[in-house]
C-alpha cells in the first residue's frame, strides 16, 4: 500500500513548490520577497541581493522600512503602503529607496496582501530598479523644456529684431533733427534745455535699441582673444561703484579658465547688467560673488550633441530670488518684476542674447529668499593641433 509520498496530488504540489522556488531563485532583475503581517522580511531572493545589496542572512527578520529614505520613514510611507495593500488589495508606487551602501535608487514597487482563511498572514513584495528609465525621462523632459523655451525665445527674438530696426530708424531721424536744431544760433536758454532733455531721451532710446538688438542677435559683435579673468579684473571697480557702499563685490577667479574669443564691450555690459540686477535684489545690502571656472558640458537644448569646453562666468547673490514662474520668463525682453521706472526689463535679455550670439548659453538658478546664480557659458577658444585638428586652448 503506497504512502503519502506516492499520492499523485502530493507529488504534484511538491513539484509546484520546487518549481516556484526555482523560479523566484532564478530572478535577478526583481527583488521578490515576503513580509509578515507587521512588515518584517520572511524570505529573500537573489534579485533582492543584487538590487539592494543585502544577503538573506543579513536581511531576513529585519523590517522592510530600512529600504526607505529617512524622510519617507518620517512621513510614514512604509506603513501607508501596507495599509493600502491591505484595504485596497494592492499597492503600487514609485520612489527613492536605499541600498545597503547608503546609495539611492529609483524603485517601482508592488505590494500584494496574502490572505489565508480570511486572515492576513503577510505580503508579497516586488521591487524593480528603474533608475535608468527615470533618469532618461528626466533628461528628456529637460531637453523638451529647453527646446520649447528656445523656440519661444527665437520667436520673440524675430519680432524684437524687426521692432528694434524700425525703432532705430525713427531714433536716427530724431537725433539728426535735434543736432540740426542745436546748430542754429538763435536759441534761447530754455529751448537749449529742451533740446538737451530730448537728446538724453534719444540716447536712452538708443541704448534700449542696442539691448533689443543684442537679445535678437542683430547686434554686430567683434570677438577678440581675451583672458576672462583679466577682463573682469579691469572692470572690477566699475562693478563695485555700481553697487554702492552697502554691497560687497567679491571675485573668485579660476586658475584653469582658458582663453576665449569674445566681444569685450558686450561682455562687460552683460556682467554689469547681472551685477546691477543682484544689487537691486539686495536693498538691505549683501555680497555679490563673481566667479570664473572651466566646464565641459552639453548645450541644455541639445544634450545628444556631446559636450563642449566652456569658460563659465557666474554672478551669485543672496537676494530675494525668483519663483520658478519668473525664472521661466526672465529672458524675455521688457519682462520685469521691478517697480515702474526701476528697470526696462532688458538687462537679462541682453545677457541671454549676448551669450547666444557668442556661441554659448546662460543657466539661471534662483530660489525665493535664498538668492540667484546666473552662469554665462562662453565657448573656450580653440587652438590648432599639429595635425590641423582643433583642441581646447589651455
Amino acid at each position: 500500500m503506497g504512502g503519502p509520498a506516492d499520492d499523485p496530488t502530493v507529488r504534484r504540489l511538491d513539484d509546484e513548490a520546487r518549481q516556484l522556488a526555482l523560479l523566484i531563485g532564478s530572478v535577478t532583475d526583481y527583488a521578490i520577497y515576503m513580509l509578515d503581517a507587521n512588515g518584517f522580511i520572511r524570505s529573500w531572493n537573489p534579485g533582492g541581493e543584487r538590487i539592494k545589496g543585502y544577503t538573506d542572512l543579513e536581511i531576513v527578520g529585519q523590517h522592510f522600512s530600512r529600504f526607505y529614505t529617512p524622510e519617507d520613514v518620517v512621513r510614514g510611507e512604509p506603513q501607508r503602503g501596507l495599509q493600502c495593500a491591505r484595504t485596497q488589495g494592492k499597492f503600487e508606487a514609485e520612489g527613492w529607496r536605499l541600498r545597503k551602501d547608503g546609495t539611492r535608487f529609483r524603485a517601482s514597487v508592488v505590494i500584494d496582501p496574502i490572505w489565508q482563511d480570511g486572515e492576513l498572514i503577510g505580503y508579497a513584495k516586488i521591487t524593480r530598479d528603474v533608475t535608468e528609465r527615470y533618469e532618461a525621462q528626466v533628461r528628456l523632459q529637460a531637453a523638451q523644456k529647453a527646446l520649447a523655451q528656445s523656440q519661444k525665445l527665437e520667436a520673440i527674438g524675430k519680432l524684437t529684431l524687426g521692432l528694434a530696426h524700425d525703432f532705430n530708424n525713427l531714433l536716427t531721424v530724431i537725433v539728426n533733427s535735434l543736432d540740426l536744431i542745436g546748430l542754429t544760433s538763435a536759441q534761447d536758454t530754455r529751448t537749449l534745455e529742451w533740446i538737451e532733455a530730448a537728446q538724453r531721451a534719444a540716447d536712452r532710446g538708443t541704448l534700449l535699441t542696442r539691448q533689443l538688438l543684442t537679445f535678437a542677435r542683430g547686434q554686430h559683435v567683434v570677438p577678440e582673444p581675451h583672458d576672462i579673468n583679466t577682463l573682469l579684473g579691469r572692470s572690477a571697480e566699475i562693478y563695485r561703484r555700481a553697487c554702492g557702499a552697502t554691497i560687497q563685490v567679491e571675485f573668485e577667479f579660476g586658475d584653469d579658465a582658458p582663453m576665449l574669443d569674445v566681444d569685450a564691450t558686450q561682455f562687460e555690459a552683460a556682467v554689469l547688467n547681472l551685477v546691477a540686477n543682484s544689487r537691486d535684489a539686495m536693498p538691505a545690502g549683501g555680497t555679490i560673488t563673481v566667479r570664473t571656472r572651466r566646464a565641459r558640458c552639453p548645450v541644455p537644448e541639445a544634450l545628444d550633441e556631446g559636450e563642449h569646453d566652456y569658460v563659465v562666468v557666474e554672478v551669485v547673490d543672496q537676494g530675494s530670488g525668483m519663483s520658478a514662474e519668473v525664472v521661466e520668463r526672465a529672458a524675455e525682453p521688457f519682462f520685469t518684476t521691478k517697480e515702474v521706472g526701476k528697470g526696462s526689463g532688458l538687462g537679462l535679455s541682453q545677457v541671454f542674447g549676448f551669450a547666444a550670439q557668442s556661441g554659448g548659453f546662460v543657466q539661471l538658478h534662483s530660489e525665493p529668499g535664498v538668492g540667484t546664480k546666473v552662469a554665462i557659458h562662453l565657448p573656450a577658444r580653440l587652438a590648432r593641433n599639429a595635425d590641423g585638428g582643433d583642441r581646447g586652448d589651455v
